[in-house]
């Protein structure tokens, strides 16, 4: 058993007290000053002590930790806008990325042969989470961990939550691989080169270069070896790709592309999908695809296969899961994208999405209340919107959208005066 899991799995019945307080005062409010932080933590080392944290551990890691502004206010941040698929691809798999990454593949393709041996996992794709994670380790943040987690952990909003990863990184402290000082890494608790927060460190990480420590930051045989090994755990299929993009017919029913309905690739082709390039899709092999607009109707379309899934299940994010996929193309030199990024491709602020909302209920394609957020029945109304305007039906909430709203309340208006 991973000396790390037997850890966790040793102290699981005093946490699991420690989790059930938490949630117990989860919806207390907390004035959050130094002082009521620092009484705070008094009782959390008394818990952290009882679920099998060292002495000698919580006197070290909690000798200079404070609670941490900054920390609080990233967490509180709502986002103001919403980043187009174009806007946020065009960051995530710039030219420079591409080039780094190119040259990283070359410089390490004996490490990354042994991990993609090891977990089946291909060279290109563990050089692409490690890009997009922390561009080639270049950058893995300075914040000290357990002084974020514990101000995460004092903050009532997710306290269960980042309550256990403080733990594990307390226990990761306590196993002897690497100092609080070392632990640097993102606000919310991510360390490394590849990111892995505390419990999937203490689940999943790998001692890749065989010196007995576990060292996400300074040794990359330990943080490409990690990140296959979490990878090929979450179900990752040696045997397919991730996706790929396709050409839609004219015409097509883009309520297909739902991201949720699963076809042959056979059946896809039958519905007139073909490769990017024109080509007719290879359907020599059977397996699930799921169609995918990445933007709107003039934006990319992907045919993706269960491998997405798994990269989703490292971050929950379509823009993320397309990025890495596209990014590990791109270093071995597929071609760019065939579709490039309209002149009014402009991000949604949250205003903008309850505008449309707005608009579209006034218009009498109920969506339920404005929140901002464009679930399925705000892009179940917008189609329906397009459908009856003759608009190309995809449902995606947009600027050019709110425009379209914007004038067909105005004429709608005009109608009834």
């Amino acid at each position: 058993m991973n000396k790390f899991l037997a850890v966790c799995l040793a102290s699981f019945s005093v946490f699991t007290t420690l989790t059930a307080q938490a949630k117990v005062i989860e919806s207390t409010p907390v004035v959050e000053t130094e002082q009521d932080f620092q009484r705070w933590l008094v009782d959390f080392k008394t818990q952290a002590f009882k679920a099998g944290i060292s002495n000698k551990t919580l006197s070290y890691a909690f000798a200079d930790v404070h609670l941490n502004e900054t920390v609080l206010e990233l967490d509180r941040r709502q986002p103001e806008f919403t980043s187009t698929f174009f806007e946020y691809f065009n960051r995530a798999v710039s030219d420079q990325r591409i080039e780094s990454g190119i040259t990283n593949l070359k410089k390490h393709r004996k490490l990354l042969r042994e991990v993609t041996q090891k977990y089946g996992v291909p060279e290109r794709i563990l050089v692409a989470f490690w890009g997009m994670e922390t561009n080639y380790g270049s950058y893995t943040g300075n914040i000290p961990i357990i002084e974020s987690l514990a101000t995460l952990s004092y903050n009532p909003r997710r306290r269960s939550f980042f309550s256990k990863q403080l733990i594990n990184a307390l226990q990761i402290i306590d196993l002897g691989h690497v100092s609080p000082k070392q632990m640097k890494g993102s606000w919310a608790g991510a360390m490394g080169q590849c990111q892995f927060m505390p419990y999937n460190y203490l689940r999943y990480s790998v001692d890749g270069d065989g010196d007995g420590k576990i060292n996400l930051w300074d040794s990359l045989p330990d943080a490409l070896y990690s990140a296959g090994h979490f990878l090929e755990q979450l179900g990752w299929q040696k045997e397919q790709s991730w996706g790929r993009e396709v050409h839609l017919p004219k015409g097509f029913d883009y309520a297909l592309a739902d991201a949720k309905t699963q076809r042959s690739l056979k059946e896809w082709q039958t519905l007139g999908i073909k490769q990017a390039n024109g080509r007719s899709l290879s359907t020599q092999i059977e397996m699930p695809a799921t169609l995918l607009l990445a933007s709107d109707f003039r934006g990319p379309a992907f045919l993706v296969y269960d491998n997405f899934k798994v990269i989703k299940r490292w971050n929950n994010s379509d823009k993320y899961a397309i990025a890495v996929g596209r990014l590990a193309d791109r270093i071995v030199g597929k071609p760019i994208l065939t579709k490039s990024q309209p002149e009014d491709d402009k991000g949604l602020s949250t205003a903008e999405m309850q505008q449309i909302q707005t608009l579209l209920n006034t218009l009498g394609y109920p969506v339920g209340d404005a929140d901002g957020i464009a679930g399925s029945r705000t892009k179940k109304a917008l189609r329906d919107f397009q459908i009856k305007h003759q608009l190309a039906a995809d449902g995606h909430p947009s600027i050019r959208m709110l425009n379209l709203l914007q004038k067909a309340s105005s004429t709608d208006n005009d109608d009834r005066s």
